[in-house]
């Protein structure tokens, strides 16, 4: 079902009309009309029941004995159809913070995930009479999306290749986003942003996991500073040479670069030792 515009009329013109009808029965009962008093009386209450009032960011779906009739969206006082019922829906932006889920990633790993969504609801008529109940139907839908996510990718990447929940969070927001969207199309709402607000591996293995990481940091900042000392040495030995300041040989070169690597990549401080006499 999809929404469409419910007649209206002006209100205030139809509160005018009212207390006209109203007095004009009074009148004829005055005089004697009695007759046409309970005809204008019976007008004047048929038209009280056109009344409604819609507030700003807010719709009201009009049904006449079980017949969806349309929306009205505009806010103000309004003349509708007689005897019809109307149910007020908020157009306003909400949130819908997601409890925090129990998931394994791809690799198995069981870890926590939790979102927030923010929606409103575009098309009030399938919001009421496609699903049962649109605001846990965003709810049931937005944990199961998110569950599907989470999912398909590892919490972290440890071969820097691919996508990973913990260092594509833009990436996987925008997923998120765009299979929300697919799911909450059939409830008439439209979904403004979704991102996750919690990830974290399970208590069971975040500590196993934190191991993980510290290593893959380390071995990582060891293979830049190897990286870094041989260019180091290479430029130190073509300096030495391009200037004549000494001849080196080979068993000098091999004695230097020992020394050298030795005092770069040392994750402590070198102890000089001076040497009074020759290498020979």
């Amino acid at each position: 079902m999809t929404e469409r515009a419910a007649w209206k009329g002006n209100g205030f013109v139809g509160l005018l009309l009212f207390f006209l009808l109203v007095g004009g029965g009074i009148f004829a009962f005055v005089a004697g009309w009695i007759i046409l008093g309970v005809i204008l009386e019976v007008a004047a209450f048929v038209l009280l029941t056109m009344f409604t009032v819609v507030q700003p960011n807010q719709a009201e779906v009009v049904t006449l004995f079980g017949a969806y009739k349309g929306t009205i969206r505009t806010s103000g006082i309004w003349i509708t159809i007689p005897f019809s019922a109307r149910k007020k829906v908020s157009l306003r932006v909400r949130n819908f913070n997601s409890a925090r889920l129990k998931v394994n990633d791809v690799e198995g790993n069981p870890i926590e995930i939790a979102a927030v969504v923010v929606f409103r609801v575009v098309d009030s008529a399938k919001a009421l009479f496609d699903v049962d109940n649109y605001e846990q139907f965003v709810e049931i839908q937005s944990e199961t999306a998110l569950r599907h996510v989470a999912s398909k990718y590892p919490y972290d990447n440890f071969e820097l290749s691919g996508y990973s929940l913990r260092g594509n969070a833009d990436e996987v927001a925008g997923e998120l986003l765009r299979e929300l969207q697919e799911r909450l199309k059939a409830a008439g709402v439209e979904v403004i942003e979704a991102r996750l607000t919690h990830l974290a591996y399970s208590t069971e293995i975040a500590s196993a996991m934190l191991q993980r990481q510290q290593a893959a940091a380390i071995i990582s900042a060891r293979q830049m500073i190897v990286e870094g000392a041989v260019g180091m040495v290479q430029m130190a030995i073509k300096q030495l040479q391009e200037q004549g300041v000494i001849e080196l040989d080979d068993e000098r070169k091999a004695a230097m670069i020992n020394n050298l690597m030795v005092a770069i990549v040392s994750d402590r401080a070198a102890a000089p030792v001076i040497n009074t006499g020759t290498v020979y």
